[in-house]
Order: structure tokens, then sequence, then C-alpha cells
């Protein structure tokens, strides 16, 4: 044993059944120049006990189908992670999540398994995608030992790319909602965020595609050049 090996996490330790079905999950695949409505998208939603990337944990996933187009309604995912050490915290107020009901959640490795299973190999789309991105990742190699490679776009850069006009760039999912004037019954949990985000996001490909960006491999390349613009030094 090296002197170091302590200091690497251990590998979980999963049933054999959960381990094949591990190892038959397909890889994401790179964003391709099909057309935005030919793509398959899944769109994610978080919630999780804090903002913290290393020390907090995912609560729930909601996640919902963009397909041919529009939101399919048969291909929803909505799953409530167990944690029987939960302490209560602030942002459990906000999203509704009580010690109760994580008590009786579903097995972490379990529902997190589902959840890829469910997304198969679809990129994703979220609302401050690299913090979805991150806790999943996190969440996924401590209960599963597997390494998310998904592309993910985020909802919160495509829609400033697109809507300038709006000036609204620091702008939540609130701010865009209330600016398309989109009517969101519920908010503040998985699966409801998730739609609404899904909902905005038909709206930002409509627009895409009046912009002449009509494949997700195009619209990723547009988000990068964007960011540089707004990163460069102005003289």
């Amino acid at each position: 044993m090296s002197l170091f090996s302590w200091l690497r996490p251990a590998t979980p330790l999963l049933a054999e059944d959960l381990q094949l079905r591990l190892q038959h999950l397909p890889l994401g695949a790179e964003l391709r120049e099909c057309s935005l409505r030919e793509q398959r998208w899944v769109v994610l939603d978080l919630e999780t006990t804090g903002l913290n990337l290393n020390k907090d944990r995912v609560l729930s996933i909601g996640s919902v189908v963009i397909e041919d187009g529009a939101i399919d309604f048969s291909q929803q995912f909505e799953r409530t992670l167990q944690c029987v050490d939960m302490k209560l915290a602030p942002s459990m107020l906000i999203h509704g999540l009580g010690p109760s009901a994580i008590a009786a959640g579903s097995d972490p490795a379990e529902a997190l398994l589902e959840f890829m299973e469910f997304l198969g190999d679809s990129p994703v789309l979220a609302f401050h995608a690299p913090f979805d991105q991150h806790m999943l990742g996190r969440a996924l190699k401590d209960h599963l030992g597997y390494k998310l490679q998904h592309p993910f776009l985020d909802v919160a850069d495509i829609a400033p790319l697109l809507c300038p006009q709006a000036n609204i760039r620091e702008a939540g999912l609130d701010e865009w909602i209330d600016w398309f004037k989109l009517e969101v019954f519920e908010r503040h949990n998985a699966s409801a965020d998730a739609l609404a985000t899904a909902e905005l996001a038909l709206i930002l490909f409509s627009r895409a595609r009046q912009q002449q960006i009509h494949s997700p491999l195009n619209l990723q390349q547009r988000i990068s050049q964007w960011k540089r613009r707004q990163w460069a030094p102005s003289f």
C-alpha cells in the first residue's frame, strides 16, 4: 500500500446490480451540428443544502426533457435523496424539503443512477449550470465513483447573449421569467424550476434561430465567443 493511499477517497461499494447498470450507462455525446429542434435536451435543476461547492449536498433532482421542439411531459424525473443526518438549513425553508421528507427519500446511489439512465447521452441545460454541474458531478463521484462528462449549457448565459436589449445579464431565473412574461405558478423546488427553465429555453431557441444559430454546437460556440467579449479589457 502506498504511504499516501489513505488520502485518496475510497471507491463506493456498490451492489452488483448497480455496478452492472453503471457499466451500461452511455457516455455523454459531444454537441453536434444537428438542429436545435432535433436535439434531445435534458433540463436539470438541483436543490441543495446550500451554495458551498465543497461541503453542501444534493437534496433533490428535478428534470424535464425538451424534444422535437417542445417539452415532453412524458419524460420527467424527480427524486429526493435520502439523508438521515441532515440538519435544518435556511435553504430547506425555501424549497420546502423538511427533515422527514429527506429521511424518507431515495437511496442516493440508486437515485443518481436512475437520473443518469434518464439522461442518457443528452446534453444538459440548467440555469447557472456550472453550479449544478459541479454539485451533480461531486454527488456522482461520492456515491457511484462515476465521472460526469456530459456537456452543460447555461441558460443564464444564453438569455443575455440572445436578448442584450433586456440589459439584465446578471439576472436570476425570476427576472427572466418576468421579462418574458411567463406564467409560472410554482417555484423553488427542483421540478418546478426545471420546468420554468425549459419554458425559458424554448423561447431562447426560437430567438437563436432568428439570429442564425441553428445547432447545439453553434450555440455553444456563440456562448464562448460572447463570454470572451464580456471579459475582454476595454480601452
